[in-house]
């Protein structure tokens, strides 16, 4: 009686050089091309109709691993499925999870460019695909689906000792891209990278490893000497100093200082909310020593007219206004040993040292938000008229020298 199954030899299947099927049993063939080349495909019946099923080329696949292809064929038959309708539906799922598949590095541009447009500031989307490129380089080809607490760790380790402050800022972006790639279905389960019950548990606190370094600040008693030497000095880079000096402002603030912003007659300077780091619009009441330097810088006309001015108040080069690094260079001849952000903490410790004005003025004075929700919340206005009467002070202090 003929043999029902395993009815080729491997050697028959590597000698035979003539085109057609040769059964093995089954439903199993190797099927020769009139060009010779040798495929195995698998014949059942289904619904009605005879299909063949390619099991692929002999060159990859020996008459043993045709023949367990053959018997999984057989199985599924067995069990009502159809061996290529099962294939297909298979190859259609793999296709459509490929194209739900977003590396980390896509997702990180995805992010940026969805947040772009809300961030005050231009400079904060190439400031996040800075740090992301550059301390996430083992995570940007990367399936997002697929990191994991280790890899995260491997990004964050390295530096977060080193460069705390870099660090926690880049784990904080981590966090918030693979928040994006959850919500649109990229990844699922938990955030690996929030801090809170998870990466506290890996990583000691900022505060434990961070070292607290404050500005370099002039001590407010050296104050009025110090700005009897800056009036001295000629030129925009001076002038911007000083209007930062008596408004208790930063130094992008008043360096990027623009004439529409200035209510002369009513003694005001109000900084839009994109120029404030609070994102929050900032008046300034403006003492008469402020008014008198904006008026030196309000150019005058042969006959003695003054002209009608805009755009920048100190402008810079290319449209641009002045850098914050040209007032300070100006300052490291003036007091190498200091900053120009540290003036805030001379008028602040001069404010609250020296002076009756109530705390939250001088925060106000600031643009500090409130620590205290509470008290944030009761206090709605901006204190502008008793800020008045403290700029008028420090004013009135920065030129007791004089």
């Amino acid at each position: 009686m003929a043999r029902a199954f395993e009815k080729l030899s491997d050697l028959k299947v590597r000698k035979v050089k003539s085109p057609g099927y040769l059964g093995d049993g089954g439903g199993l063939y190797l099927q020769v091309s009139p060009s010779l080349s040798k495929s195995w495909v698998f014949r059942y019946q289904a619904n009605g109709r005879t299909r063949e099923m390619g099991l692929g080329s002999f060159n990859t696949f020996g008459l043993r691993d045709a023949r367990d292809r053959a018997t999984n064929c057989r199985k599924l038959l067995a069990d009502g499925i159809d061996p290529i309708e099962q294939r297909n539906a298979a190859q259609q799922k793999k296709r459509l999870s490929d194209a739900r598949v977003m590396t980390f590095g896509q997702c990180c541009e995805k992010y940026i460019e969805a947040h772009r447009s809300g961030w005050k500031n231009a400079k904060h989307a190439g400031q996040w695909d800075a740090t992301l490129r550059t301390y996430c380089t083992l995570l940007w080809p990367l399936d997002v689906a697929t990191i994991d607490t280790v890899l995260v760790m491997k990004c964050l380790e390295p530096i977060w000792k080193a460069k705390t402050e870099t660090a926690s800022r880049v784990r904080g972006r981590i966090e918030s891209v693979l928040a994006w790639a959850t919500v649109r279905k990229f990844r699922t389960g938990d955030n690996l990278a929030a801090w809170r019950n998870h990466l506290d548990q890996l990583l000691p606190k900022r505060s434990k490893v961070q070292k607290v370094e404050h500005r370099a600040a002039l001590p407010y008693a050296d104050m009025p000497e110090f700005m009897t030497k800056l009036r001295l000095r000629q030129g925009l880079s001076a002038r911007a100093l000083e209007l930062q000096i008596l408004t208790a402002t930063r130094p992008g603030e008043a360096a990027g200082a623009q004439w529409d912003e200035f209510d002369v007659p009513a003694a005001m300077w109000i900084i839009p909310a994109d120029r404030m780091k609070a994102g929050k619009e900032h008046r300034i009441p403006l003492s008469p020593t402020v008014l008198a330097l904006l008026q030196s810088l309000i150019p005058i006309t042969p006959k003695g007219k003054q002209l009608h001015i805009a755009g920048h108040v100190f402008p810079g080069v290319k449209d641009r206004p002045l850098t914050t690094a040209a007032a300070m260079n100006l300052l490291k001849e003036l007091h190498p040993q200091i900053t120009a952000h540290g003036f805030r903490s001379t008028f602040r410790d001069w404010a609250v040292e020296t002076t009756k004005h109530p705390r939250e003025v001088i925060e106000a004075a600031m643009a500090h938000r409130l620590k205290d929700k509470s008290e944030a919340a009761y206090q709605r206005g901006d204190l502008l008229i008793r800020r008045a009467k403290l700029m008028k002070d420090w004013a009135r202090y920065c030129r007791s020298a004089a």
